[in-house]
């Protein structure tokens, strides 16, 4: 199975693509899609969409891996971040990948087995995991991997619940 992690945001989309057989990940490609503040906010979400829609033509996963955005404090940004998020789903779903959405304590059990690991601890375990050398930069990448990692596992049965996005649900 090819997955497709998705970290999303709107000035750093990060990415991480993993295939995952029986219990072995490896890692194919990571990274993040980036936009340059004082762009159009209309022309960055153009741009995330246009680098989105790359990724998946080229490595032509089975599925995405995202995470369900969730936010205490600045209104805009989690405006901002939900558009983006839009975009995403729409690639997804011009595409026809079914996207799966994960809250930080499913990646964190998942990747760790710790439901408040810190964040540095997700990091190394996906390093590990992945047979990296380093921990995979950026951050945004690093979360994109852990996703994937995530979705990889509970889609084999690990206790990971899973929530499939489908067109119509609120985003």
């Amino acid at each position: 199975m090819r997955i497709l992690g998705i970290d999303p945001g709107y000035a750093i989309v990060g990415f991480g693509v993993v295939s995952y057989h029986g219990a072995e990940f490896v890692p194919l490609e990571y990274g993040a899609i980036t936009t340059e503040a004082g762009t159009r906010f209309a022309a960055r979400l153009n741009a995330i969409y246009d680098d989105l829609d790359f990724l998946c033509n080229r490595f032509r996963p089975d599925c995405i891996a995202i995470e369900r955005l969730y936010f205490n404090s600045n209104q805009k940004t989690a405006i901002d971040v939900a558009q983006a998020r839009g975009v995403i789903v729409l690639c997804a779903e011009k595409h026809g990948i079914p996207m799966f959405e994960y809250t930080p304590l499913q990646v964190k059990m998942a990747v760790v087995g710790y439901g408040r690991a810190e964040k540095r601890q997700v990091m190394d375990m996906t390093r590990r995991i992945l047979h990296l050398a380093q921990i995979p930069k950026p951050d945004d990448a690093a979360d994109a991997l852990a996703l994937a990692i995530c979705h990889g596992h509970s889609a084999t049965g690990v206790q990971v619940q899973q929530r499939e996005i489908r067109t119509g649900d609120t985003v």
